[in-house]
Order: C-alpha cells, then structure tokens, then sequence
C-alpha cells in the first residue's frame, strides 16, 4: 500500500476532523496514512468536496519515473503531465507583467555560474601572490579573559617575517590589578612578572610601529585583534585596518576530519610535535611555524 500524505491550510475543522479517522495528524495541517489506491481516491474526493477556499495538496508513492505524484486544490498551482513526469506549473503573476516576459541574455544563475568558474581561473594566481608575499607579522596575545570589555591583556607577543628575515616583538602588560588565578596556572603568568611593567597606553604606539602595514596572521586572530582595538579605543587610537589572515579559518578548510581545533592538536596534525606553552611570543612562533605549512603559504 503506498504512503500518502495530505496537507491542509484554512479548511472547516469538520475536514480535519474527519481525516483523522483515516490519517495520522504528525503536524497542524499534515497527515500521514498508508493505504490503497481505492481508499487514497476516496479520501482526496472527500478533501476537494469539503474544503471549502481552503487549499488542499496530496503526495503518494507511485510506480512512475520519479516514484511519487501528487495533486493540489486552490494552490494556484497547476500539476502537468511531461512524458510521465508530474511537474508543477506556477500562474503568472499579472502585477509582474515585464518579468513574466522573455528576456534576451543570459540569466542570473548563468552569470553567477560563469563568475564562480572565473574565480577558480584566478585562484592560483591569488594563492601564488599570497606565497609570494613574504612580509607579515603574527601575533598573539594573553589576557585575563575572554571578554574584552571586562578583561585586560597582559602580554603581547609578535614575529615580523619580512623576506625570510624574522624580528621580534614582546612585552608584559601591567594590568595594576591581580591576574585571576586560573590564568596564572595556565599561562605561567604571575603578578610579580608583571609588576612594574610598562602598562597598555605606552606598549600600543611600539606595537603600531612594529606592525605597520603588514598584513596580520594568527590562529583565531579574530580574539587578539578585538582585545587590541578595544584597547586602542579606550586609550583614543585608532583601531587596527590591517588585511588579516586566519589560520584557524583555513585549518578548518584543509583539516575536515581534525578531532578540534585547538592549537595543540593542530600543530601536531601538521607535523610540528612541539607544546603549546600559552606565552604570547612563543605562541607567536609556533604560528609562524605552521603559517608556513598552511597551503595559502
């Protein structure tokens, strides 16, 4: 017996009511049952001489090309037959006049397809000016937290690759207050490492000047970036406007089947087998090293 599905919209509850004799109701509006053809003729009967303005379709299995039909009442739709295949016919719409009409040219879908097999075209030429380029810095922070507003960073550390040529940035923060002890024992932070250091209105103009223009590379450099410009806000600089690249985001791509994505298990899937030691500059380093595994590189 095939299965059938009917849906219902804006019909008297007498016909709800009385499918359910008959169906299954799963949803408002749609029944399920399992019948015979003999039946599923007498049921639709039934729905288009009881539903009123309400609107009607029916769904079965069927032995045809596409193993189902179906039919509707006042959808406004239209059901015909193409050799055997049951298609929906859709009315014109009469306020739409001139898009009802044929058009010269070639459609949107057409020009996106054609846009999409450009841009493949041009990719190796973008990939190949991203390996050339060899002038970026990576950077890498810690803080107190994840919220930005709430939190404070308490080192920063960089590695500018200009040329093959490598120079290095790094600097405690002095917070003026106590590093939550949760991220003393995972970073190996204390208090006294940063008491006395310079605080984060006098590091961020020598960040500025190291960065530059350089692009930005990180693993979820998103974090860092944010932390540095609401820093910047608070101290009346201008936030950070340099192209950036993340390494997480492109991990994701070449890694599907990567157990996470934390740093760690993403270094040793690119075959660097060393410890992630959650210190800015170090941190920086080991994302340089694998910046240079990554295919964009």
């Amino acid at each position: 017996m095939p299965f059938t599905v009917i849906t219902l919209k804006n019909v008297p509850p007498s016909l709800r009511g009385d499918l359910t004799k008959w169906m299954q109701e799963i949803s408002t509006g749609v029944y399920v049952g399992n019948y015979n053809s003999r039946i599923r003729e007498y049921l639709w009967k039934r729905v288009c001489d009881s539903v009123g303005s309400g609107e009607a379709t029916i769904s079965y299995s069927c032995h045809n090309e596409i193993g189902y039909s179906f039919e509707s009442k006042n959808t406004g739709r239209t059901v015909i037959d193409s050799d055997g295949i049951p298609l929906i016919l859709l009315p014109a719409d009469p306020d739409k006049e001139d898009d009802n009409k044929l058009k010269k040219g070639f459609s949107n879908a057409y020009k996106m397809h054609r846009a999409h097999i450009s841009g493949k075209a041009h990719a190796p030429e973008r990939a190949r000016q991203t390996r050339d380029n060899k002038n970026y810095v990576v950077l890498d922070i810690e803080t107190t937290g994840l919220n930005a507003i709430k939190d404070d960073i308490i080192e920063i550390g960089a590695v500018k690759s200009e040329s093959g040529k490598l120079s290095f940035f790094h600097q405690m923060i002095d917070i003026h207050k106590q590093i939550p002890d949760n991220i003393s024992k995972l970073t190996g932070i204390t208090n006294d490492m940063i008491s006395g250091a310079m605080d984060i209105k006098s590091v961020l103009p020598d960040l500025m000047d190291f960065i530059g223009e350089l692009p930005l590379v990180g693993y979820n450099i998103g974090f860092d970036i944010l932390f540095i410009n609401v820093a910047l806000d608070k101290n009346g600089l201008p936030a950070l406007s340099n192209r950036t690249i993340d390494l997480l985001e492109r991990v994701k791509k070449e890694k599907l089947f990567q157990v996470n994505y934390k740093l760690s298990t993403t270094l040793h899937s690119y075959g660097i087998d060393k410890t992630v030691p959650h210190r800015a500059l170090e941190d920086a380093k080991l994302i340089l090293e694998l910046s240079k595994k990554v295919n964009i590189f």
